[in-house]
């Protein structure tokens, strides 16, 4: 246990009793001493020049103390002005940890991870007079971000306010997005620490800027990631980081790859979604990796009934299903699984600080947005029912209706598999779209992920193109009532949301998986047609 109290207990006995020679292991091995250090030899020759440049967030309870009151200075410059709406422009690692802190405090932050273009312009309905955009990329190319940044900065120049005194950039030095700051004279630039991973930047100015703008107290974060820092470095069997990490890499060798997460009243807001991104794009690599199944809750299908194949996992206290629990503050936590991830990658013996598949969906992306001719009409629906347009893959059938296709497409999943639902939709108006995880889960008896579009593509994407291949993929799109322009750039948000799924969608059949392409013609209807036709799938 940690000073502030974190804990990681194994519940399951059988579970224990084969995590504990890889907890003796790591610690003969002097594994978590050497995680604090920074030592880069621990996962090999082959992943020694990628670690030598990723492990400073081992000590960014430390180095990240002077953002606090740079980000404090600002916040109260910026509502001596009126400004106190804070919209955060990021994708994966640039907004996952925000939202979770600002979640977790009930601080409001609006955040944009997406290209659906209804979410997007609500965001832009607000009172743009009080708003400040933080435009957060580490590699300051990511394309959702820029184009988030363009559509600000022309709809606060319209509204008669100076775009520049509304822009606050987070990014690695020297990167494009640094220098077009400077060259446009926004209001302020955050440099992050360029020797850390976006999926581990939870307590670099990536987390702490955004969160500490909307009004979340980062300072409480870094004394809590402090207390947890002096039992993770520690070489000792009762170290919660080594006892996690060495139950996830035992449960996988047993042969339970998913790793079930629940809430199950830590006081944490979200934490399960977080931590998606940071275990699947770390572990899902060489065909091997540890896929993380966000769930609802405790009781949820996929948790409550997992099977042989997945390992429930309880953010919070005990409950009955759970075999693995920790608990503690969410500074802590951010550390705390940081260290146990990297620890199951030297386990697994995979390189946690890489992501060789993620490019590929981008770079198709790329080129169906250079193909108009192709994006918008090189492909005809399968079959059409009522609002809902299907595109199937080879060896399902589309006879009959909605139901009889979506039998047949889940009857391609092996034994053992799991089922990915991606929504590309708008997360706040088509929110209930994520009701057909746990519809799907319980009728199939699948692990089952819901993603939505484009976002996962930046977190979970990586594990279904480098981890087990036994996913099958539920793709849902929707049409676009209005769309939205991206200045200065020949496509519309609309148009890239779809080459987006278009383009994931070509590099998961190029990896042999199925993919299921539903296309919702009227949003709202086409989603009550989907969840009906799901509620029949195991009736028949």
């Amino acid at each position: 246990m940690a000073p502030d109290g974190t804990t990681v207990t194994i519940v399951d006995d059988g579970l224990a009793a084969k995590a504990a020679p890889l907890v003796d292991k790591l610690v003969a091995d002097q594994v978590a001493s050497k995680l604090a250090a920074q030592d880069p030899t621990l996962w090999g020759p082959d992943a020694e020049s990628e670690a030598s440049i990723r492990l400073s967030w081992t000590t960014l309870h430390k180095s990240s103390r002077p953002l606090i009151g740079e980000i404090e200075a600002l916040r109260e410059e910026l509502r001596g002005e009126g400004i106190d709406r804070v919209v955060l422009a990021g994708m994966g690692g640039s907004s996952l940890a925000p939202e979770v802190i600002t979640s977790t405090e009930g601080t409001p932050l609006t955040v944009l991870d997406t290209t659906d273009p209804g979410q997007v312009a609500d965001a832009l309905a607000g009172d743009l007079q009080r708003t400040v955009i933080v435009v957060s990329s580490k590699s300051g190319g990511t394309v959702e971000t820029d184009s988030h940044r363009r559509i600000f900065a022309k709809a606060f120049t319209e509204a008669g306010i100076d775009a520049a005194s509304r822009i606050v950039v987070v990014t690695d030095p020297g990167s494009p997005l640094a220098e077009l700051a400077e060259n446009e004279g926004y209001r302020k630039v955050f440099l992050a620490d360029p020797h850390v991973g976006g999926r581990y930047s939870a307590l670099t100015a990536f987390g702490l800027v955004p969160a500490g703008l909307a009004g979340a107290d980062v300072a409480r974060l870094l004394d809590q990631a402090a207390a947890a820092a002096q039992v993770l470095g520690e070489d000792s069997a009762d170290n919660p980081a080594l006892r996690l990490g060495a139950a996830w890499a035992a449960a996988h060798a047993d042969g339970a790859e998913k790793v079930v997460l629940a809430d199950t009243g830590s006081g944490i807001t979200g934490f399960p979604d977080w931590a998606e991104q940071l275990i699947a794009e770390s572990t899902g690599k060489q065909g091997t990796g540890l896929l993380p199944v966000a769930v609802e809750g405790p009781t949820a299908p996929g948790f409550a009934d997992a099977g042989a194949d997945a390992t429930p996992v309880a953010v919070g206290p005990q409950v009955g299903a759970a075999k693995i629990t920790t608990e503690g503050p969410l500074g802590a936590q951010f550390l705390l699984w940081e260290f146990a991830t990297a620890i199951a990658g030297r386990l697994l013996e995979i390189n946690p600080f890489d992501q060789p598949d993620v490019e590929a969906a981008k770079a198709a992306a790329r080129s169906l947005l250079d193909n108009p001719a192709a994006l918008e009409g090189g492909e005809q629906p399968s079959t059409v029912d009522d609002t809902v347009e299907v595109f199937a893959p080879e060896g399902v059938s589309t006879d009959g209706e909605l139901a009889d296709v979506l039998r047949s497409f889940l009857a391609t999943a092996p034994e053992g598999g799991y089922l990915a639902v991606q929504a590309y939709l708008d997360r706040l108006d088509d929110a209930s779209a994520s009701i057909l995880r746990a519809e799907l889960a319980k009728r199939t008896g699948l692990q089952t992920t819901f993603g939505w579009g484009p976002r996962f593509l930046h977190s979970t994407g990586q594990y279904h193109k480098g981890g087990h291949q036994n996913g099958i993929f539920l793709q849902v799109t929707g049409a676009v009532e209005q769309d939205l322009d991206v200045p200065d750039r020949p496509y519309t948000l609309g148009k890239l949301q779809h080459a987006q799924a278009l383009g994931d969608g070509q590099v998961l059949r190029e990896h042999g998986r199925p993919v299921l392409r539903l296309h919702l013609t009227d949003r709202a209807a086409g989603l009550a047609q989907l969840v009906r036709a799901v509620q029949e799938v195991s009736e028949r």
